[in-house]
């Protein structure tokens, strides 16, 4: 992907529009970066190994985003309007603005459109989908919150997040409800705090790509071929589940350490209610991550009596060494530096 001098130029773009979103004064600011980052993602979707899955995909993609920014320009003129003309306050112009913005991050139940992109993605765009796109929405979220929407979309996106990840042979699909499974915990962080929301989303975006990271280094699309690949590295086998595992937020890995900060401030908030549901449906989700992983370490598993050589770059393989480590002891690293200073 970034080979290419046209993508990194758009990836640039990508980037300067979520800023110009982010730091945007009025809506009309704010609705003009998410157009631009809609055109410059757009072209960063092409790969000319899934030619036709990727046209289909970026294709969707540009309807789904354009009908969310149709609806969210009509709400903010009407918002604006009737602010103009000193009438009460109503909610539905809100409401409709915070359902746009859930259609353009993904979340359920606007999340129909999701899984299907993801599928016809490569991996780096997949990441930039999951992660960077998800950026601004997010806080753009943080000016229109309604609490009983935002309860309602949290539970939904727990669950469909949960119980859309089984019988999934699709590694892309799996990340996919993965990923909307962890956008209800980052918009529970973003109604308890916009900190613990941007520390949610860096760990979030920090597990992705190295997860990712070895997915596309080691091309894989489907479980099964994780079970039959490192049947030579048992080392990368287990940096491998184990990554997966901190993604599921299993302790003492990385991915629980966020998990615990939000459970914990959620208890402090007296919402135990919600802290309940959220730790029970991802509990679901471990369900499968922990099948996958006795499944390839114990069910499935075979060791040759000869060795063959690493067909991949030994330096790409101890950077995703490096990656995976960090993802599994993160958490013991950050409790050791807490301690020291």
């Amino acid at each position: 992907m970034f080979m290419n001098s046209y993508k990194i130029m758009f990836l640039l773009i990508l980037m300067i529009s979520s800023l110009i979103t982010v730091s945007a004064n009025t809506w009309i600011g704010a609705w003009i970066g998410l157009e631009i980052n809609l055109l410059s993602f757009i072209p960063l979707m092409k790969d000319n190994k899934l030619n036709l899955m990727s046209s289909e995909a970026s294709l969707k993609y540009f309807l789904i985003q354009a009908m969310a920014s149709a609806i969210l320009l009509f709400s903010v003129i009407l918002f604006l309007l009737n602010y103009n003309l000193m009438m009460m306050e109503n909610e539905i112009f809100k409401m409709m603005i915070l359902s746009s913005l859930f259609l353009k991050s993904g979340t359920a139940p606007f999340h129909f459109w999701f899984p299907n992109v993801m599928q016809g993605l490569s991996w780096m765009s997949g990441l930039i989908l999951m992660t960077w796109q998800k950026l601004a929405p997010m806080l753009l979220m943080s000016y229109v919150m309604i609490k009983e929407i935002l309860m309602i979309c949290i539970i939904m996106s727990a669950i469909i997040g949960s119980l859309g990840g089984f019988n999934q042979t699709s590694l892309k699909k799996l990340m996919a409800f993965s990923s909307i499974n962890h956008i209800s915990w980052m918009l529970t962080a973003l109604y308890l705090s916009e900190n613990l929301w941007m520390i949610y989303f860096l760990i979030y975006s920090f597990m992705n790509f190295s997860l990712i990271f070895m997915f596309n280094l080691f091309n894989l699309f489907y479980i099964n071929q994780l079970f039959s690949l490192f049947f030579n590295n048992k080392l990368l086998k287990f940096l491998l589940f184990m990554n997966l595992l901190s993604l599921g937020g299993l302790p003492p890995f990385l991915g629980f350490l966020i998990k615990w900060m939000i459970i914990q401030s959620l208890v402090l908030m007296n919402q135990i209610l919600l802290m309940t549901m959220l730790t029970s449906i991802t509990l679901i989700t471990l369900f499968f991550y922990i099948r996958l992983t006795y499944s390839a370490f114990m069910l499935n598993y075979k060791e040759n009596t000869w060795k063959n050589k690493m067909e991949c770059n030994f330096l790409y393989t101890y950077f995703s060494f490096f990656l995976s480590f960090m993802s599994i002891t993160g958490m013991l690293l950050i409790w050791l530096l807490y301690f020291m200073l």
